[in-house]
């Protein structure tokens, strides 16, 4: 559940009570029912441009990583490495978007401009996806990248607060939580359908090719361009109010006012917070020291974040290497990040009503922070869990391309047998089969490899010269211009480029060879249903199959009517290459089929949402209710600040890439939350709770616009 959804959690809590004064509202003239106001109309342009935004980002987020491997060809790290990079500016730029709204623009003008910088990067992503179009797509998606994380951080901070605004507290604060209710769902709506929905999309064919990151990125893009019209378009029915100022500013402004005039004195004091000048308030003082007390708190913060978002990189980049298959029914890897907010919808009212009661009555977990401890605890174990997963998955791992290496394979359409010498060894070839070498070292960045064949079918030996280059594989298929009656007299070769990435679907490409010049037609069906249907093919050559065959056991192969192969499995992860003549069909796995299925996965993503539920959720539940109430927008900065560290952290790590083996930085990220969590312990077990402030006391405290925006942290990360 993202840091959008958590804001709402606390709203639902404590939203009935949370008084809010608008600026220029007389509540003593204001009818005394809040029944007698009216509904305002106007939230439901903000609720409907809420889901619009949240389908747009998630949508877009849900199909990046898989998108920088399989279209950009990125490798796994480079591509860890962007995607977090975006995630954290997505909740860095907040910070800026609250300064910007509370002291420049208001939130009105912040929400509107930024969603055209928004806008805008989704329709550069989404160009940019369309790579054969000979646009530079990897320059043009980071560009993209950014525009949106500018937008969507932006805003962040602003759309619930705006909609909060349009309401008369207290005298509506039922209404208000009934909107916020309504906002929360609409999240929740429009995050867990574009989740679910734009793997669906890549996977459609489109531009000659098996997947369609265009459309995948495009109805996103289209989203996000409605959320910003729905948006306008309500503005008539708007409660604007200037901007009144950021207490981020004041509380910036008096530490750094403490800290330099600490330097410059040798007076000592009993806080170093009392060295600011007297123009600071003892009363800003003293909530600053409240609010630094739960800050300290937030330390191991960063680490649970590193591990929570790599549901979006890592964690999709291991199920990619699952198999989905349920029946005729295939769920693709990067649709299983929806499984997490599903979860959290399910598991919030389970610890409420049943979990957390039970845990009462034993005594056990009873303060936030036992809880919180415990959670993170969790986060470790979900890693160990799939740590231990990708321990299984790497004995199925193909060969991966490396610098200084090149792979070849070299198929087989001559009339006969070879034998195959390369490097002092013979390795025999039978007919419409593969031979395959994995280490051909390429040490200056190009190999020339000779290879010897021999045969019944060849009138002498010959010798075969086959340019390779480093970190590339390609194949070479062998076939002859004469006669079938008669000797070969020449081998020929063919050079063909391999596309070895793994997919939710089996990527099969045909390579063919007939020895007359007719037209041929090659058929696959399944259970007697055509599937796909190549006509007019004719000498050699090879193709891609498009749209891509479904996984299945039972694929019939038919040349010219008449069947050559039955029974033949095209699974999940699975390259092929079919090797097609007059009589025969025979189905060669490139990259064998995932064979470890997707719900394996499903052990880390429960554990890590109970770990989210305890940890995460009562964390800020926490900080809200120990901070001073004057301190929550604060908070709510830092709270998101801590997500953009969270995936700094992950940045780091792969790119010092301390082991070659993705199971050890499972292990490691699951060593760093184990060790923070000693730390944050040790700093529980000497934290001394302090009484939660009443209504009345924050009704003098907190202005009406941070009671929104603390109410709105709920909604930005979970």
């Amino acid at each position: 559940m993202d840091a959008d959804k958590k804001e709402k959690l606390e709203m639902e809590k404590k939203g009935k009570d949370d008084p809010k004064q608008q600026d220029g509202q007389d509540p003593e003239k204001s009818p005394a029912d809040g029944k007698s106001l009216k509904y305002p109309k106007s939230v439901f342009f903000i609720i409907g441009n809420e889901f619009c935004e949240r389908f747009s980002y998630y949508g877009m987020r849900t199909i990046l990583s898989l998108f920088m491997i399989k279209a950009l060809k990125l490798n796994e790290e480079n591509a860890t490495i962007i995607y977090h990079m975006f995630v954290m500016f997505c909740y860095f730029f907040p910070v800026f978007g609250a300064l910007l709204a509370d002291s420049y623009l208001g939130k009105f003008k912040t929400i509107a401009y930024l969603s055209i910088v928004y806008a805008a990067g989704n329709f550069v992503v989404a160009t940019a996806s369309a790579t054969d179009i000979g646009l530079p797509s990897r320059e043009m998606t980071y560009i993209g990248l950014l525009l949106i994380a500018i937008g969507t951080g932006g805003i962040k901070p602003c759309v619930s607060a705006f909609g909060g605004d349009q309401f008369v507290l207290p005298q509506q604060a039922r209404q208000l939580a009934s909107f916020f209710s309504v906002f929360y769902f609409a999240i929740n709506a429009g995050s867990l359908i574009s989740t679910w929905l734009t793997p669906e999309l890549r996977t459609i064919s489109c531009m000659g090719q098996t997947t369609c990151f265009p459309l995948a990125f495009g109805v996103p893009a289209i989203l996000m361009l409605l959320s910003l019209v729905i948006f306008v378009i309500g503005r008539p029915g708007y409660k604007v109010f200037k901007p009144q100022g950021n207490v981020l500013v004041d509380v910036s402004k008096c530490v750094w006012n403490a800290l330099t005039n600490k330097m410059k004195s040798a007076d000592m004091k009993s806080h170093w917070l009392e060295h600011a000048d007297e123009r600071f308030s003892e009363k800003l003082r003293s909530d600053i020291r409240g609010m630094l007390r739960v800050l300290l708190l937030f330390v191991p913060l960063p680490i649970f974040w590193a591990l929570y978002d790599q549901q979006g990189s890592r964690w999709t980049f291991q199920a990619n290497n699952m198999n989905g298959r349920i029946g005729s029914w295939t769920i693709k890897p990067d649709q299983m990040q929806v499984v997490n907010p599903l979860l959290i919808l399910l598991f919030l009212p389970l610890f409420e009503t049943v979990v957390y009661p039970a845990l009462n009555r034993a005594h056990l977990l009873t303060r936030p922070l036992q809880k919180m401890g415990t959670g993170g605890v969790l986060a470790a174990a979900a890693f160990v869990i799939s740590a231990l997963v990708e321990l299984q998955l790497q004995a199925h791992y193909p060969v991966p391309l490396e610098a200084g290496l090149a792979q070849v394979r070299v198929y087989n359409s001559l009339p006969c047998d070879l034998q195959l010498a390369y490097a002092n060894e013979t390795f025999p070839v039978r007919r419409l089969e593969a031979w395959t070498r994995t280490d051909v070292p390429a040490p200056q960045g190009n190999a020339s490899v000779v290879l010897g064949l021999s045969g019944s079918c060849l009138a002498s030996a010959e010798q075969l010269a086959l340019n390779l280059e480093e970190d590339k594989s390609v194949s070479f298929q062998l076939y002859s211009i004469d006669p079938v009656s008669q000797k070969v007299v020449s081998v020929q070769s063919r050079r063909v480029e391999d596309i070895l990435e793994k997919d939710a679907s089996p990527r099969v490409r045909v390579m063919y060879h007939f020895s007359d010049s007719s037209e041929h037609s090659v058929k696959f069906s399944m259970h007697g249903e055509l599937m796909s249907n190549s006509n007019n093919i004719s000498g050699t050559g090879d193709y891609a199959l498009v749209p891509a065959l479904e996984p299945a056991e039972s694929y019939t192969i038919t040349v010219d009517g008449k069947e050559v192969a039955t029974n033949q499995l095209l699974d999940v992860g699975g390259v092929y290459t079919i090797l097609v003549d007059n009589s025969d069909a025979v189905v060669l796995a490139d990259v064998n089929p995932n064979v470890i299925h997707l719900m394996w996965l499903l052990p880390q993503y429960i554990v890590m949402s109970v770990a989210e539920v305890m940890f995460s959720v009562t964390g800020l539940e926490f900080a809200f209710t120990q901070a001073p109430v004057s301190m929550k927008s604060v908070l709510t900065s830092a709270w998101l600040l801590t997500v953009a560290f969270g995936n700094l952290i992950v940045v780091l790590i792969t790119e010092i890439r301390f082991f070659s083996s993705q199971a050890s930085e499972f292990f490691l990220f699951a060593g760093l939350m184990l060790v923070v969590m000693v730390l944050f312990i040790w700093l529980a077990v000497r934290y001394t709770y302090v009484e939660s402030q009443s209504t009345d006391e924050a009704r003098g405290a907190q202005p009406a616009a941070e009671q929104t925006d603390a109410a709105a942290t709920k909604t930005d990360k979970s």
